[in-house]
């Protein structure tokens, strides 16, 4: 990915890159990041859900075992806690001082993962959404988008063991939530697709297939073309 000489001009902006557990986000947020930084850029790189100290302790809860048991209602309002946590602590000061936030993950994951994935009704989802967040939002969601079966294989699940074929093994579905089925997930994908197609003023989709140096250069360009960056 090349550095951008206008970069600079996202100051103060808030992107989101989200989607299904074993679509590289994090590889992904660590290569814009870097380019950010060297172009100049600011930046305050949060994840979810965790963040902050608080944050990280309803993370242990909601990724464990510990959390066995969890209604997805009870699963969202956690979510949401350590979310309205990191706002506060972490996304709007950085906003107000001009840097360029990096979110991995935000209210997107909740409507996919407990919404379309969980049952709930996205307007629930979106009301407590704006309770906790005090409606900050991204400026920018960018959904990496792979099927199922490749985020399965990424995650070192490739089918080999029949008895857990359709169970992630790390990342977001470590421990409790990767109990849960593999229609589950394709749920959870679905959901992730149509938010880009409700919200289009403010989500793009990138496949992620391929060498993460060629993903990472479609991202950047999503994000020149997005908000009109000129060389």
């Amino acid at each position: 990915m090349e550095d951008h000489p206008s970069w600079r001009a996202l100051a103060g902006k808030f992107i989101v890159l989200d989607g299904p557990d074993g679509c590289g986000k994090t590889t992904q947020l660590a290569l814009l990041e870097q380019n950010f930084r060297a172009g100049g850029v600011a930046v305050c790189r949060v994840r979810e859900p965790g963040g902050t100290p608080i944050g990280e302790q309803i993370r242990g809860l909601l990724l464990s075992s510990r959390g066995e048991g969890l209604h997805m209602r009870t699963e969202m309002l956690l979510y949401m806690a350590s979310r309205a946590q990191l706002v506060q602590e972490q996304i709007k000061p950085a906003l107000a001082n001009g840097q360029t936030v990096l979110a991995d993950r935000y209210t997107s994951s909740t409507l996919a993962y407990q919404g379309t994935g969980g049952g709930l009704p996205w307007n629930d989802i979106l009301a407590v959404a704006r309770a906790a967040t005090e409606n900050v939002q991204p400026d920018l969601t960018i959904i990496l988008d792979l099927p199922v079966d490749k985020a399965l294989a990424r995650l070192g699940n490739g089918g080999k063991n029949s008895k857990r074929r359709n169970q992630p093994q790390s990342g977001l579905f470590h421990d409790r939530i990767e109990q849960r089925t593999k229609s589950y997930h394709e749920n959870v994908r679905r959901g992730f697709l149509l938010q880009a197609e409700q919200f289009p003023d403010h989500y793009r989709i990138v496949r992620a297939l391929g060498d993460p140096g060629a993903v990472a250069e479609h991202v950047a360009e999503t994000i020149v073309n997005f908000f009109h960056l000129v060389p």
